[in-house]
């Protein structure tokens, strides 16, 4: 379900006011709404194939475990002897089309702005590490973050806790000074998997597996993040 709010009760023994050295940001659903141009690409990949297009809303909800996964879901059954080629299509049209629409969440920017180095922050993002790049240039982010990593940076995508892990130890960060931010419940898993705490954002894409595995803390705007969370010293 696309953009429902939903009320979560804390975690007992979370402090929302916890100091925070390191913030790992998702990227799709989290800091940019990038959804019109992934359905774009993924019906032009289909329809280059003879399938049929899908429901934007469908797309939507297979977003969120890398673009292997998202055309496979699109295929379906039927077309999983060609995944390869379709996923070929997809990329190759997706990196011509990914800054279309592509906008940042209302007060994302303002908010990096006015938090840059009074936390560390990085992104970790099922998407391809170098398209990832060219769209925080392209909306001007890049200066924000000390570590970028992609789907295709680690042996392992999210929810499996490698990346996050991997990006704590070059930081030199303990999980108890971190947070996790994302809007699917593979930032969830991960950042529980990692040991760090987590932060789910309700205005993203993916936010009905929170109710099975809940995060620390909700927030339904993302400046709110920062009126939760308070630097380290």
């Amino acid at each position: 379900m696309i953009g429902v709010r939903i009320s979560i009760s804390h975690r007992k023994g979370v402090d929302m006011g916890k100091a925070v050295r390191l913030v790992v940001f998702d990227l799709d659903g989290t800091l940019v709404d990038s959804k019109v141009d992934l359905a774009n690409s993924v019906n032009y990949a289909l329809g280059a194939f003879g399938f049929s297009s899908l429901p934007n809303d469908t797309i939507y909800s297979y977003v969120g475990r890398g673009a292997s996964m998202l055309l496979q879901q699109s295929l379906g059954a039927d077309g999983r002897a060609i995944l390869p080629r379709v996923l070929e299509t997809f990329l190759a049209h997706y990196r011509e089309h990914l800054l279309d629409t592509t906008v940042l969440y209302p007060g994302v920017r303002e908010s990096l702005e006015a938090h840059n180095g009074k936390f560390e922050m990085a992104i970790l993002t099922n998407k391809p590490v170098d398209m990832t790049q060219t769209i925080l240039t392209g909306l001007s982010l890049s200066r924000h973050f000390v570590d970028v990593r992609g789907g295709d940076s680690f042996g392992n995508k999210k929810p499996h806790p490698e990346g996050l892990l991997q990006i704590l130890k070059d930081r030199g960060a303990s999980p108890a000074e971190s947070l996790m931010v994302g809007d699917s419940v593979n930032d969830i898993l991960a950042g529980q998997g990692a040991g760090v705490a987590t932060c789910g954002v309700t205005y993203g894409l993916s936010t009905e597996g929170f109710s099975e595995h809940p995060p620390d803390f909700t927030i339904d705007r993302f400046p709110e993040l920062f009126q939760r969370i308070r630097p380290v010293g």
